[in-house]
């Protein structure tokens, strides 16, 4: 890789997720500031001078950082603002507004991702697969309505990374609905998804690039040594317990489809990047079920972008090692133009 010109990089994270300098690779393994820690490492070893900026309820900050430092980009690691997912948004929305680059999603991808409801929405209108949902907002009780038959999924409609997913996300009884529904919105405090439950396999691309787009090779999530009473889905245990994906067999890796249903996969989340107006970066989410059908069931326009999590090890198996990959976030950033974009929309 041809050495990048020095950039000073201001790297925009979550409160208490500024990472130490140096840290041993144990520590790093379950430290919550994994991701922060590897981007920051890496830009070092670039040679551009990363300037780690905690942002949690407060955009002056990013102000002062600015007038301070001049950096020249943001990374953005930011998963929300003031503790609400679907604010991160507006923090991206700022940059725009100060004209400093970032990287990842621009502002009005990062609002369609996020919100759930208003993406499938999106994505069935333009005839991309997705399972029939509905949502209950916060103070309502769950109807299930005759389209929707059992079994179906229930999650919160803003919120990441698995957090409020367990088995018992899985409901087969209106009984059982309700008292899921109502979890969501009493534990979560958010709203609450209420999706058809696809069963299959499930499946994650990356999508990397701003106007010309990239899909990275087709990954699986898999679970070898589950409980034949459990379903096979990302709970919240799964996705940050090492000990319990090591106990279950949990591991992720290249897919093993016909090429051409890989190719036809990619180029359907590929489609939902452009439909929900992404740029930078995404990972899109997909259950296929043994006949085939592939059923997009979201698209995180924040993806996990630590060297051992999929959309890394998806860039690494297209060729696309992680400081390379760090540096092509930031030249995605540099290079998108966000009245342009503005303007075409």
């Amino acid at each position: 890789m041809k050495k990048p010109r020095p950039l000073r990089v201001l790297v925009l994270v979550q409160k208490d997720l500024i990472p130490p300098e140096e840290a041993t690779p144990d520590e790093v393994a379950g430290a919550p500031w994994k991701m922060e820690y590897s981007i920051v490492k890496t830009l070092r070893a670039l040679g551009h001078t990363p300037i780690p900026l905690e942002v949690e309820s407060n955009l002056g900050v990013i102000r002062e950082a600015i007038d301070v430092s001049r950096p020249q980009i943001a990374f953005n690691c930011l998963e929300s603002f003031d503790n609400v997912a679907t604010w991160d948004a507006n923090v991206v929305g700022y940059l725009e507004m100060l004209k400093l680059p970032y990287t990842g999603c621009n502002s009005r991808g990062l609002l369609l991702g996020r919100d759930k409801s208003l993406a499938k929405t999106l994505l069935s209108y333009h005839r991309i697969p997705v399972p029939r949902f509905l949502i209950v907002s916060r103070g309502r009780k769950a109807k299930r309505p005759q389209r929707l038959t059992f079994p179906l999924f229930v999650k919160s409609l803003t919120l990441d990374a698995s957090i409020g997913i367990s088995q018992a996300s899985v409901v087969e009884t209106d009984a059982q609905l309700v008292d899921r529904v109502a979890f969501i919105h009493e534990s979560i405090g958010t709203d609450a998804l209420v999706e058809q439950y696809v069963e299959g396999r499930e499946l994650y691309v990356g999508i990397l690039g701003n106007r010309r787009i990239e899909a990275l090779p087709v990954w699986e999530l898999s679970f070898d040594k589950m409980p034949e009473e459990s379903r096979n889905i990302a709970t919240e245990r799964l996705k940050w317990s090492l000990a319990y994906q090591k106990k279950h067999g949990i591991d992720s890796g290249p897919a093993v489809l016909e090429p051409e249903a890989a190719k036809a996969i990619q180029e359907l989340c590929k489609r939902a990047f452009r439909i929900l107006m992404m740029s930078g970066c995404a990972r899109v989410d997909l259950r296929i079920t043994a006949q085939g059908r592939a059923y997009v069931i979201e698209a995180n326009p924040n993806p996990q972008l630590s060297p051992d999590e999929d959309f890394a090890q998806s860039s690494l198996a297209a060729g696309i090692k992680y400081p390379a990959l760090i540096q092509r976030l930031l030249s995605l950033g540099l290079r998108f133009d966000t009245t342009r974009a503005e303007r075409r929309a």
